[in-house]
């Protein structure tokens, strides 16, 4: 039997029309109309999932909006005053919270916008054409292989100068430090690589008076700094030539006034390309804006060693924060060190995989721009890395580099002391293996443990006894798998 409503206000059943009671159009039943109800509801279906997908896109599209607004934050909000903030003794360091962090970037931020134009034109020399960053860690010979570019006179050299950011400012959480940390650093960082010195006057301690201080981290290691213009006599220096409390704390072998940084800038300005030596700027994914900022010319160096031969050679330089790992390594104690000096090493070796993995991929903003170079290869063959190592940055290899290394690669003269733990003058055939006959086997079979993944990328074999570590005719390096 087939009953359907038709809009007559009558019934139709058995072929008969029967009145409709309600009096009103009513919806028509018939199995015809199956086929309709269910494209009308797949349409919906079709419907709901093309909102959800345009909502996907939506979303992340405000999320690349977002990213790239938080990274030029700092660069619209106005300028703060650091007068209170900073003064603090030399020797302490100030807590920074989140709202002091932000406050610290966005101070930076705003130099960007105004220092850095008045210093372009304030000076006559050509601004620099390249920029470039050599990234390490403590004890990888950072400082050996940044005289490469300190020596060479077409480049303005800078060791360390984010030493003063770190000793200035202290991070409550070390994980939550970190990455805020890395973003204050970048932002330094940015700066520098313009040649604008002045931001690091928010983080020397005690501040600069007219841009002029007595206490620039290890201003002797960047050489045109303790040459003139930068470098002028100091006052009374013709009566009292040795005296450096009229200098400066890490004063020039020349006893320089104290520096200027006003002259320093300019003295960056005149060159053509600019290098920054760094331990403090370890996670490469955070220099994108820096690589992509049409300011600059960046490129980047990223220095490994065998973190076994890193640990043998923090144990001597900073032997204080080492004191369990030398009582393990001598027996003193049967335990391991704890479970967070164990952490450290590994999370030190994944941050390290992890910027060379990327770097290494070579992603779009990359491309060209990243070289990996080990610290054993360089002491292998320290011209032909040198060579390298400035073909890719873009500078011409000067002869005053190459005779430096050629001075510098024999290790001490006969007759005179051993150098420091700091020294960059050192025997090139024997230092990359000295650690071997130093470090007890536990330690290193510590090391590899923590560090297998790395090690790997990096090309260092491991060994599977102490017999094997200290058999110095058998290589614990790969050849270069990148």
């Amino acid at each position: 039997m087939l009953t359907k409503w038709c809009c007559s206000g009558t019934e139709v059943h058995n072929g008969q029309s029967l009145p409709n009671h309600q009096g009103t159009a009513a919806p028509v039943q018939t199995a015809g109309n199956k086929p309709r109800f269910r494209e009308m509801t797949m349409r919906i279906k079709y419907a709901i999932v093309l909102v959800f997908l345009a909502t996907l896109v939506i979303i992340e599209k405000e999320n690349k909006i977002i990213s790239r607004v938080s990274d030029s934050f700092a660069l619209k909000l106005p300028k703060l005053d650091f007068t209170m903030n900073f003064s603090v003794p030399a020797s302490a360091k100030f807590a920074a919270t989140p709202s002091r962090f932000w406050e610290l970037e966005a101070a930076v931020g705003q130099q960007d916008d105004n220092n850095n134009n008045n210093n372009r034109s304030s000076t006559a020399g050509p601004v620099a054409r390249s920029q470039l960053l050599l990234m390490a860690t403590t004890r990888t010979g950072s400082s050996f292989s940044g005289e490469f570019f300190n020596q060479n006179p077409g480049v303005f050299y800078l060791f360390e100068p984010l030493w003063h950011v770190g000793s200035a400012v202290a991070f409550e959480s070390d994980r939550a430090g970190g990455a805020a940390s890395g973003l204050l650093n970048r932002d330094v960082l940015r700066q520098l690589l313009l040649c604008d010195l002045s931001v690091l006057e928010a983080f020397i301690a005690p501040a600069p008076h007219g841009h002029v201080t007595r206490h620039f981290f290890r201003r002797f290691s960047s050489r045109l700094l303790c040459e003139p213009p930068v470098c002028s006599p100091p006052a009374g220096a013709a009566d009292s030539p040795g005296d450096t409390a009229k200098t400066d704390r890490y004063h020039c072998k020349n006893h320089c006034g104290p520096l200027n940084l006003t002259l320093a800038a300019q003295a960056c300005l005149g060159q053509r390309h600019m290098a920054v030596k760094t331990v403090r700027m370890r996670q490469l994914e955070l220099l994108r804006p820096l690589v992509e900022d049409p300011r600059l010319d960046l490129r980047v160096i990223q220095l490994v060693r065998d973190p076994r031969a890193v640990l043998a050679s923090r144990m001597v330089a900073f032997s204080s924060r080492y004191v369990a790992w030398q009582r393990w390594g001598r027996q003193d104690s049967a335990d391991p060190p704890g479970a967070e000096e164990a952490a450290k090493v590994r999370e030190s070796c994944e941050s390290l995989r992890a910027s060379a993995e990327l770097g290494l991929s070579q992603p779009d903003w990359l491309r060209g721009r990243y070289l990996l170079v080990r610290y054993e290869d360089i002491t292998r063959e320290p011209l032909r890395k040198a060579a390298e190592m400035h073909r890719f940055a873009g500078i011409t290899l000067a002869r005053e580099v190459e005779a430096w290394i050629r001075e510098n690669t024999q290790g001490p003269q006969p007759g005179t002391q051993k150098g420091s733990v700091y020294s960059t003058r050192r025997n090139s055939s024997e230092q990359s293996d000295k650690w071997r006959l130093l470090l007890p086997f536990k330690l290193a079979q510590a090391v590899q443990g923590a560090c297998g993944p790395a090690m790997q990328l990096f090309g260092y074999r491991p060994v599977r006894d102490a017999a094997a570590l200290a058999n110095l005719s058998a290589s614990l390096l790969e050849p270069a798998p990148f």
